[in-house]
């Protein structure tokens, strides 16, 4: 790895705790661990990771009260919630408490691998944590939008298909691999729930969202990200 990335681990079961750290310093990341919540915002605000892997359901404090505190105290990383919780993930108020991602348990090691690397190019590269469009940034550790100054909450689907839309712009993207980046390998999610989410994504970056400038239908294809920048 051209750059030191670190990695806090942030799971009451020591077993799965175990498991996260060793596989991922194969993989080469430095791995700092906590065991509950209290700890591990004293840990996290020390030690200031790249990543946070941080468990829902935790002693002490709950996932979502780490991740609230941390944000309030400014930290703008991005953090991961693994969550065993089952329902659609938008009815879970993430965007409140600022998670970035989540990971569903039980978790393929291959697949959070994966995630995680794609996550870790664009801070190897010292790419920018955001993007612009138009007059708008997309801030994805945060999920949210600045708009004239004024700041947008995205959930956590409209944030990861944005993301996926401003590393395509101006390509044509299919439903078929749209739903395959948002979703993922195991789901059964149907192009009806994939468009409902755009029509939300539309209105929240659109000023006219019945005759969109930014994001496109192409019929009977997908859709196309038009950025002039």
């Amino acid at each position: 790895m051209q750059k030191e990335i670190k990695i806090a681990i942030v799971e009451d079961d020591e077993n799965l705790r175990f498991l996260v750290s060793n596989r991922l310093e194969k993989e080469g990341y430095k791995i700092v661990e906590a065991s509950d919540g209290n700890m591990a915002i004293k840990l996290i605000l020390e030690e200031q990771p790249n990543i946070v892997l941080l468990d829902w359901m935790m002693p002490g404090k709950e996932g979502s009260e780490v991740c609230s505190e941390l944000r309030k105290k400014g930290f703008e990383n991005i953090i991961i919630m693994m969550t065993a919780k089952s329902q659609d993930l938008d009815k879970i108020d993430a965007y409140n408490f600022g998670v970035s991602d989540y990971v569903t348990k039980p978790f393929n090691m291959d697949v959070l691998v994966a995630m995680l690397d794609s996550k870790v190019k664009y801070l190897v590269n010292d790419k920018p944590d955001h993007s612009k469009f138009g007059d708008m940034e997309h801030h994805p550790n945060i999920h949210s939008l600045i708009k004239e100054g004024k700041k947008i909450e995205l959930t956590i689907l409209e944030n990861r298909i944005l993301l996926y839309f401003l590393e395509n712009k101006n390509k044509v993207v299919s439903r078929d691999d749209l739903m395959m980046e948002v979703w993922g390998y195991n789901s059964d999610v149907n192009t009806r729930t994939l468009d409902m989410h755009i029509v939300r994504l539309r209105k929240k970056i659109e000023s006219n969202a019945d005759r969109p400038e930014f994001l496109k239908t192409i019929r009977g294809i997908g859709y196309l990200f038009k950025d002039e920048e």
